[in-house]
C-alpha cells in the first residue's frame, strides 16, 4: 500500500502563541508544519514544498502579509495563501480578492480556517 505524504502547511505569525498552536492543531490533524517567525525567515527557506499551502499574518513586523504572497508569486513560488488578520479594510479585501487569497480574521474559529485549508488543497 503506497502511504501518501503528508500536505506541508507553511505558518507565517509573529505571534509565538498563535504560530505554536496552529503548528500543534495542525499537526494533530496530520499535516506536516513548518512555523516561521517572519516573513523573511519564510523567504530564506531554501526547500519550498512543490505542493502544500501557506497561512501567513497580515501584520508581520517585516513585511506585510499581501506584499510576502506577491515576493513569493513572484519567486515562482505559487503554493496557495491564506491570509490572516483582524479587522481587514475594505482596500486589504480588495487586494486579496484581486490576488485570490481568503482572508480569515482573528480570532478566528478553527473550523473556518479548516475549511480554507481544505480548499486550498483541492
Amino acid at each position: 500500500m503506497d502511504i501518501a505524504a503528508p500536505k506541508t502547511i507553511l505558518v507565517v505569525d509573529d505571534d509565538a502563541a498563535l504560530r505554536n498552536s496552529l503548528e500543534f492543531s495542525l499537526g494533530i490533524e496530520g499535516y506536516d508544519v513548518r512555523a516561521y517567525a517572519s516573513g523573511f525567515a519564510l523567504l530564506a527557506e531554501a526547500d519550498f514544498p512543490e505542493s502544500g499551502c501557506v497561512i501567513i499574518d497580515q501584520r508581520l513586523p517585516d513585511i506585510q502579509g499581501l506584499k510576502l504572497i506577491d515576493v513569493l508569486r513572484e519567486r515562482a513560488i505559487m503554493l496557495p495563501a491564506i491570509l490572516v488578520t483582524t479587522h481587514p479594510t475594505p482596500a486589504l479585501r480588495r487586494h486579496a480578492a484581486v490576488a485570490n487569497v481568503p482572508i480569515v480574521e482573528k480570532p478566528f474559529l478553527t473550523g473556518m480556517l479548516f475549511q480554507r485549508i481544505s480548499a486550498a488543497f483541492k
